[in-house]
């Protein structure tokens, strides 16, 4: 065979290995369309849940007030107001009872479970006998003068209830006659909006939780409440 025919012989198989080529790559795109192998796109009208919207931004969270922070000593206070409010568990045994005007007395021993200490002027001899007591520790005017004259705690008046909190002292006026008729101690406030209600523990009238607002529109109508605030 000559030469010029094994040229044309390789072209001729060349071009039939081309076409051969071409053939398998034609039948394999044929092959990928085949409905059988092929993952069709779901329609989702064809389905039973509706189409959900694509979340756009995350919803915000939702601002929680925090509780205010009750010290030690406070929160020693208030436990001491709650185990001896009551008639029935008056500590008779170290303070013991003024009759029926115990309310400073009582504050005064709520005082002392906070963490004040006893001085010349303010004092009891924690015998079991109120009345071996100086003034200051047994009536709400004195108690009054005595806080006023020792700056232990800034005077706020009732149009400043928003500044009060729990372990404040709270004293009343009932006639509006300049002196202090009752002493408690404040155990509970609460705001609603602009609204403030103060609530406050005490003996004779024995209470924990008693209205500020209750004592002086229908207890004492037209009686007044001064507070102190205890740092």
């Amino acid at each position: 065979m000559t030469r010029w025919q094994l040229l044309g012989l390789t072209s001729a198989v060349g071009a039939v290995l081309a076409v051969g080529a071409t053939a398998l790559v034609v039948q394999a795109l044929e092959g990928s369309a085949d409905p059988a192998t092929t993952v069709q796109p779901t329609d989702a009208a064809a389905t039973d849940q509706p189409a959900r919207p694509t979340p756009t931004e995350s919803a915000a969270a939702a601002p929680v007030a925090a509780a205010p922070v009750v010290s030690a000593a406070v929160t020693a206070q208030v436990d001491y107001l709650l185990a001896h409010w009551s008639v029935e568990n008056y500590n008779l045994a170290e303070w013991g009872v003024l009759g029926e005007n115990d309310c400073v007395n009582f504050a005064s021993q709520a005082m002392i479970a906070r963490g004040w200490t006893m001085d010349a002027v303010w004092s009891s001899a924690k015998n079991g006998n109120a009345y071996d007591s100086t003034a200051a520790w047994r009536s709400s005017t004195a108690f009054m003068k005595y806080i006023a004259q020792t700056g232990k705690a800034t005077a706020l008046t009732d149009q400043q209830r928003d500044q009060v909190k729990v372990g404040d002292i709270a004293q009343f006026d009932w006639d509006n006659t300049g002196d202090r008729d009752h002493t408690g101690i404040v155990t509970k406030v609460e705001k609603v909006g602009d609204t403030v209600s103060i609530f406050f523990a005490g003996h004779t009238l024995d209470s924990d939780y008693r209205s500020v607002d209750t004592a002086i529109t229908v207890d004492h109508p037209g009686g007044t409440a001064y507070y102190w605030s205890v740092p």
